[in-house]
């Protein structure tokens, strides 16, 4: 499982995600199929989601159960800026039209 914060045009969300890697081209596409073409996205350590968000990681967690599917865990942008920093955050993935 991986974390990531997604930067879109309408801000950031924390997803969820049992795809191996953030680059794999499938889930490149689950994103398009949500309307999601351009983006910036960044890998945050799965742990430090367990800590901030306690049961409710858990609960979104189990619900992801299936193979190469994702799950959104936050979608308050002044809350996802709050609770991570940019030391955190990983090397940028940029997706644009």
């Amino acid at each position: 499982m991986k974390a990531a914060i997604l930067f879109t045009g309408t801000g950031p969300i924390l997803i969820l995600t049992s795809y191996g890697s953030l680059t794999d081209p499938d889930f490149i596409a689950k994103l398009e199929s949500k309307n999601i073409k351009k983006f910036i996205l960044y890998e945050v350590p799965i742990e430090t989601c367990r800590k901030k968000y306690g049961n409710y990681f858990e609960l979104v967690s189990q619900d992801l159960g299936g193979k190469n599917d994702m799950r959104v865990l936050d979608y308050i942008g002044s809350h996802i800026f709050l609770n991570f920093s940019f030391a955190e955050m990983g090397d940028a993935v940029l997706k644009h039209e």
